[in-house]
Order: C-alpha cells, then structure tokens, then sequence
C-alpha cells in the first residue's frame, strides 16, 4: 500500500468519525436543553411579591422553553434557606430562584453564618422588577409630612412604632437608613410578613412604615393610611401627588425593593445564555410589562453583568446600614 493510499483511507475515516458525532448530537438520542421541566425555587411563603414576580416568570419561561417551569415554594431565615438550596442543587439548568433584595443583598451582612454567597455561589440572570416603598402613617398620626415626622420623632424619641416585615426585610432597613440620615430614633415592630404589618397599621395599632408602593397604594387612595413620600428617584403616577424623600428633604434615602432570578454557579455557557436571554424576554414582552405596571413594579431585566455590578453595590450598602444600625436577626 503507497503511503499515498494510506493518507486517502486515514482522511476517509476521520471524515466518517465526524460525520458520525454530528449525527449522534443532531440525532433525537442527544435532546437539546430542557428535556424534562424546570424547578424554579421562591425562597418565602405564596402570595408575596417574590412569588407573585416567579409565577409570571415560570409562565413565560415555560412558553420559550417548552417545558413546565414548576414554583416550589421554600420559605424561612428571610429566604436563606431557599437560596441554601439553590447553591446545592446541580448547575444544569434544571434549578433557578426567583427571589428578593433580602435574599441577594441583605442576608449577607445580616447573618454572619449564612451557607451561601450570592456572588460566590450563584450565577447571576437578571433583576426582574423593582417597586420604591412609601412611607405611610394611620390617618390619625399627628405628621402629615416628612419634615412633621422629624420633628415628632426628634420630640418623641423612642415612641414612635415603624411596623415593618420581619427583621431584615427592604422596609425594616429602609426605616433604618431613615432613621440613620435625619438623626432621628423609633420603635421597630416586626412582623411575619408585609400583611399583618400594613393590618396592625390600618388598625392604629402601629404608628408609621415603609411599605411596596404596590402593596399600599389602594390603601392610600381609600384612606385608609396616608403617604408621606415615596423612595423612588422620582414620583410615581400610581400616587403623583406624593413627594420623593428627597422632595421632602431626606437625601440619600432612594430605595427600591427588587426582585431577580439567579442559577446555581457554573451553568454551561449556552444554557446560561438561553435562561437569560428568554427570561429578559419574557420580561420585555408588552403583557408582561404591562401586568406589572398595574400591580406596582417597574420591569428592570437587566444582564448577568450589570446585575453582579449592582448587587455589588447593593451588598455595600445595605451592610453600612446593618453596622450602624446594629441590627441582628432574630
């Protein structure tokens, strides 16, 4: 055999061994990601704004994946133990979370023996939505104003309740940080969840609060509470009449409570790409936007890259606030 004949035979049968692996990865044997459905992880109870942002998420998701992206609500410790399981389950694509600020950006300043980094151990998709909190009081509260309520407290040091949703949560430190930038100091009360916080002060059995925009709106518009001013860049059209904090004249407390969606760290680049990608969209989408407007959300969809750079940012502040506030879990 000349070793040009050879050469022929070696390039034919490299060529049928390549012919060979294409076939076996277009072949219905190697199924294209996802072959089975997605878990997407709530880490707190039904029915809150992180649930209410992962159940629109899943619906959309499960359209543009063409497999059921199934909620699994796994609630505790301020939504660490949701996020714990996240950073344990394998980076397959097969398991997000949906979760809050408190999650991401909070739980590590807050608990000192916390089992996961979102830096460290997540990857990162996108922040979903964001919504400002507003700062609300019982009718019969004396302040009507920012400036009233500075006053009154500065008068009435340690009388004045802010209700809030647990220890730790965006309205707890948002009071906090309040606290902290007028030099003023209040009773913090805090309960399971943004409800019996927003009843109790509905019931005058709590003084004032920073609460979602979305969850109190209706409230403020029955007159049920009363909005002193909202902690968003800006007014928001749900409440226009409504001062910024920094209308009111409290500077640097601009605060939006948010939501985002992360995977467990070392996704494959291309499946990353897609969760991404398709969860951004599905976000965009006219409806979408459109569903979240009406419940008090501004849709942010940001990329993987300019999340990590904010939530950065977002850990540093909120562990300034922690360790001036000297604030510790419960």
């Amino acid at each position: 055999m000349t070793a040009k004949t050879r050469f022929r035979r070696l390039a034919s049968a490299t060529l049928l061994g390549l012919l060979a692996t294409a076939a076996a990865f277009s072949s219905p044997n190697a199924a294209p990601y996802p072959e089975r459905n997605v878990t997407m992880i709530v880490p707190f109870p039904a029915g809150g704004a992180s649930d209410i942002t992962a159940r629109n998420v899943a619906a959309r998701l499960t359209d543009s994946l063409g497999k059921t992206v199934v909620i699994d609500n796994r609630a505790g410790a301020n939504g660490s133990l949701g996020a714990t399981l996240l950073k344990q389950a394998a980076p397959d694509g097969y398991t997000i979370l949906v979760g809050s600020i408190g999650v991401f950006a909070i739980n590590p300043a807050l608990f000192p023996d916390l089992k996961y980094d979102p830096l460290k151990d997540f990857d990162l998709l996108t922040v979903a939505v964001r919504t400002p909190n507003v700062l609300v009081a019982h009718p019969g509260f004396p302040a009507n104003t920012v400036a009233e309520l500075v006053d009154y407290l500065k008068k009435n040091p340690d009388k004045v309740s802010f209700a809030s949703s647990g220890t730790g949560s965006s309205d707890h430190l948002t009071a906090a940080l309040f606290m902290q930038k007028t030099g003023t100091v209040g009773v913090h009360v805090p309960y399971k969840g943004g409800g019996p916080a927003i009843g109790d002060l509905i019931g005058g059995h709590a003084n004032v609060s920073f609460q979602n925009l979305g969850a109190i709106a209706n409230h403020v518009r029955g007159g049920k509470l009363k909005a002193l001013a909202v902690t968003a860049d800006k007014r928001n059209a749900a409440l226009p009449n409504v001062p910024t904090m920094a209308e009111a004249g409290v500077k640097d407390v601009e605060v939006y409570s948010w939501q985002a969606a992360a995977a467990p760290k070392g996704l494959p680049a291309d499946i990353r790409a897609r969760l991404e990608k398709d969860t951004i969209a599905g976000l965009k989408s006219p409806e979408m936007t459109a569903k979240f407007n009406d419940i008090g959300f501004d849709v942010v969809a940001n990329s993987s890259k300019d999340f990590e750079a904010f939530l950065k940012a977002e850990i540093a502040r909120w562990k300034t606030v922690i360790e001036v506030g000297k604030i510790k879990p419960e």
